[in-house]
């Protein structure tokens, strides 16, 4: 079997589940649009696998698919109607090798009006079902529930319940006229405080009480925008079709932003954490991701770049190399497949694997020019060796002439700032 990677790929703070807004109904299965094969709705990435191995079919932009049981519904119906070719754009490999060696892929994309005007469709059905939803929430007054941070208990409308979190415990997690699924949401953040998780940076504690100073000190009394998985709890996200909340508010505070003077002096950078080619592990600077990298795995990537004399787009390619072998569950050292990536760290680790690299014409490819993890904010730190190099080079190189100075007296003399100097003592 062939190894592939359908979508772009990103670390946890940026991009988590299947991107979906919707979970009702992911236990259900999804038909392929050209056979009888099927696959689970909560996770797509099978029938995608299938559509682009057995078929050459790539459906484009599929997170932005509202309802994606229902377009696959449609589209096997109009291909058993009419041809493929009607619909979808071709795209031929290898257009200028043999023939036998040519292959035809088809695109189906929002490019063709039919296919734009079902997105919006089912985008537009979405929207009227959350918002319908939404309003019955509103409405309802029998609802009961505990608070997730005392043990008062609360009933009637869910409001009373969201102001008495943001009033008495500093919890906010917005105004209940914009929330959606309310009690779907609560379960979601009572489980993770059931997990000792914070609800912020989602570190596991030992015990409640380690977790509530934690979250206290650290004011982390809040959820982490950056957790796509929240999305779907909030109706600003269901409005425009491929829009997040950030883009919405984004663009209602443009003409704001265009009036606002270039004073950035108050700005400050988020930190960029860098997270661990072996574990999960995240640190706020490379000195420390470095140094638990060589601790706790025993790889040391300096090392590497010192011994193999890479250059900058070398270290590149290296590190989305591991990457994506680790991702695919392999192992970079012998190629072994396992099942897991645990399985593939206890065997690397055992083997003595971590610090054996192939051979570079292995890695040292075009493919990996593009990195693994879309986030990965390790490759921004990579030092650039070759202008090192560069630079000592040029200091140990490059000849330096001195100026001539054998005839320093003649040269003060003449000089023109030495007649200004005398024009200006005789006119005075």
């Amino acid at each position: 079997g062939q190894d592939c990677i359908l979508e772009p790929l990103c670390f946890p703070e940026h991009l988590s589940g299947s991107g979906s807004l919707a979970s009702a109904g992911d236990g259900c299965l999804v038909s392929c649009v050209l056979c009888s094969h099927s696959a689970p709705l909560a996770d797509k990435d099978p029938l995608l696998k299938h559509l682009l191995l057995d078929h050459k079919l790539v459906i484009a932009d599929i997170k932005l698919i509202a309802d994606f049981q229902k377009y696959m519904l449609y589209w096997k119906k109009r291909f058993t109607e009419q041809p493929i070719t009607d619909f979808c754009s071709v795209i031929k490999t290898n257009s200028e090798g043999p023939a036998e060696l040519q292959e035809n892929y088809f695109l189906l994309c929002d490019v063709l009006p039919e296919d734009r005007v079902l997105r919006e469709q089912l985008q537009q059905n979405r929207l009227e079902e959350v918002l319908e939803q939404q309003q019955k929430e509103r409405e309802d007054s029998s609802f009961q529930r505990t608070c997730i941070f005392c043990n008062e208990e609360f009933t009637g409308n869910r409001s009373v319940l969201l102001n008495h979190m943001a009033r008495e415990h500093s919890f906010s997690i917005g105004l209940p006229d914009n929330i959606v699924y309310c009690t779907e949401f609560l379960d979601s953040l009572e489980r993770k405080l059931d997990n000792m998780q914070c609800l912020y940076c989602e570190k596991i504690f030992r015990d409640k009480t380690t977790l509530k100073d934690h979250m206290r000190k650290k004011q982390h009394r809040r959820i982490n925008a950056n957790n796509h998985d929240y999305d779907r709890f909030y109706v600003i996200n269901y409005l425009e079709l491929g829009k997040t909340w950030e883009e919405v508010l984004s663009e209602d505070d443009r003409e704001l932003l265009e009036e606002d003077n270039d004073d950035w002096s108050d700005w400050q950078a988020r930190p960029v954490c860098a997270v661990c080619l072996f574990c999960e592990q995240q640190e706020e600077t490379m000195e420390k991701i470095y140094t638990h990298m060589q601790e706790a795995h025993e790889f040391d990537l300096h090392k590497l770049k010192t011994d193999l004399n890479l250059k900058f787009y070398q270290q590149v390619k290296l590190v989305n190399y591991i990457r994506r072998e680790l991702h695919q569950c392999r192992c970079y050292g012998c190629q072994k497949k396992l099942e897991t990536k645990e399985e593939v760290m206890q065997h690397m680790t055992k083997a003595g694997h971590v610090m054996k690299i192939p051979e570079m014409s292995h890695w040292d490819q075009p493919q990996y020019y593009f990195p693994t993890y879309e986030n990965d904010a390790l490759l921004t730190a990579l030092s650039d060796s070759e202008s090192e190099t560069e630079g000592a080079d040029h200091s140990s190189d490059v000849p330096v002439f001195p100026e001539d100075i054998s005839n320093l007296k003649a040269i003060k003399q003449n000089s023109v700032l030495n007649k200004l100097l005398k024009d200006r003592g005789s006119s005075n």
